[in-house]
């Protein structure tokens, strides 16, 4: 960054700059996740009616699935033009691409109508909707921290990152209501298509938010000084910022953890393993989703105040500390408090908001956003496809407390992060 930048205030345009960043963001993740809240439904009305099913569920979870894959795709070619040719361009593509097919999907006609072309358009659309998150996540987080003060960087990414996470809140709140308020009936009939025609108009007014926003300084200094890479930027990355790359894919593996895990697999975990009540589950996710969102925010604050290393320790620690509060009180057949430890794991799970500020911290602005896109989108297609089958493989040998016990590991691999960023680059973070 810009040693000019690093002294400023932060000021009223920083403060609209994250605001627009933030809700844009929640606008777009809750049409990515908002998928995962239907799955049921899309099942019995994309698949053919005498399948099982279990197994069109599991189609419909490898359409999702698709998703995730195809993140990498969409994270290294918007992130090469975000390198080349500026941040905003592709910070307003992304969310356009989101838009449009999260529109469509609102307005496919089903199995019944149009046959085996139903489950192929909707598998078209996912893969899209996932090139479209591939490059938004990332280039938030650049955009907003090549904004604001050096010293208000870690709260920028974090604030972006909680926008993330309102997303998800969102597209879970909406489901609720409307599995409480109309009958599975009507749901089928035509009530499913209104969170994605929703999603679809939520990410245009996105786009249009996102005009009043600037090309950060930082990429408008290196085009001014003729400092654009002149190469392949992933190629530039993979071979001079390999310690940065690795860094990051380990910081990134505990961020999966977190989120998959604590927030999305928990809720079906526990009626499973220790016999939580569904509606218990799910009201204990949506207080630690929103639990989660402070907790952003506060390591945010903790990186600004006391760097990224220490940040990141004292979070890690926490995580596993309450990631086993959680499970073992289950464990010992005692749930009447699952709402609040559920809510304190949710709130540790915030040192999520610390990776992207290592990450941001880790590659020179020339290669900044295809270095940080690379290492996020890479790790998350890989241990974010690989989490859930591993917990069920992991489930045979240490039970009920195989979720803890992986999520701890990754807090190890945490705290080994921290120490090596202390230890070797204590004046970069």
């Amino acid at each position: 960054m810009r040693a000019s930048s690093a002294g400023r205030p932060f000021n009223r345009s920083d403060a609209r700059t994250l605001a627009l960043s933030a809700l844009g963001g929640a606008l777009e993740f809750y049409d990515f996740v908002v998928f995962v809240f239907f799955t049921r439904v899309l099942s019995v009305l994309f698949f053919p009616e005498g399948m099982s099913p279990w197994l069109a569920q599991l189609q419909v979870y490898g359409i999702f699935a698709a998703g995730y894959l195809a993140r990498p795709l969409g994270g290294i070619v918007m992130a090469h033009f975000g390198d080349r040719l500026g941040r905003k361009r592709m910070f307003t593509l992304s969310v356009f691409l989101m838009s449009v097919p999260t529109l469509l999907i609102g307005l496919l006609p089903t199995y019944a109508q149009i046959g085996v072309m139903a489950p192929v358009l909707l598998l078209v659309l996912r893969v899209v909707q996932g090139i479209a998150v591939g490059g938004e996540v990332p280039g938030a987080w650049v955009f907003v921290a090549e904004h604001v003060p050096r010293r208000r960087m870690g709260f920028a990414c974090a604030t972006l990152t909680a926008g993330l996470t309102a997303g998800i809140l969102i597209g879970s709140l909406l489901a609720a209501w409307i599995n409480g308020h109309y009958a599975p009936e009507q749901v089928e009939a035509w009530v499913w298509r209104v969170p994605f025609l929703l999603g679809g108009v939520f990410g245009f007014v996105a786009v249009w938010l996102r005009r009043w926003l600037h090309e950060t300084p930082v990429f408008e200094e290196m085009r001014a000084r003729k400092q654009l890479s002149r190469q392949l930027p992933v190629k530039q990355v993979l071979a001079g910022h390999r310690t940065a790359v690795v860094l990051s894919m380990l910081a990134s593996w505990q961020l999966t953890a977190a989120i998959v895990v604590v927030v999305l697999m928990t809720p079906t975990l526990v009626q499973g393993a220790f016999g939580v009540p569904p509606a218990v589950a799910f009201h204990g996710n949506s207080v630690a989703t929103a639990a989660l969102i402070v907790g952003c925010l506060c390591a945010g604050w903790a990186v600004d105040r006391f760097g990224v290393a220490r940040a990141l320790l004292a979070g890690s620690l926490a995580l596993a500390a309450s990631v086993y509060a959680l499970y073992l009180h289950l464990a010992i057949g005692d749930g009447s408090g699952f709402v609040a430890l559920y809510a304190l794991a949710g709130f540790c799970c915030g040192v999520v908001g610390v990776v992207p500020a290592l990450m941001v911290a880790a590659f020179p602005p020339v290669v900044r956003f295809s270095g940080l896109s690379f290492s996020y989108n890479v790790a998350y297609a890989v241990f974010g496809g690989l989490t859930p089958p591993l917990i069920g493989l992991l489930s045979r040998s240490w039970g009920g407390l195989a979720p803890a016990h992986y999520v701890a590991l990754t807090c190890v691999v945490g705290i080994a992060v921290a120490t090596f960023v202390a230890m070797k680059h204590p004046l970069r973070y």
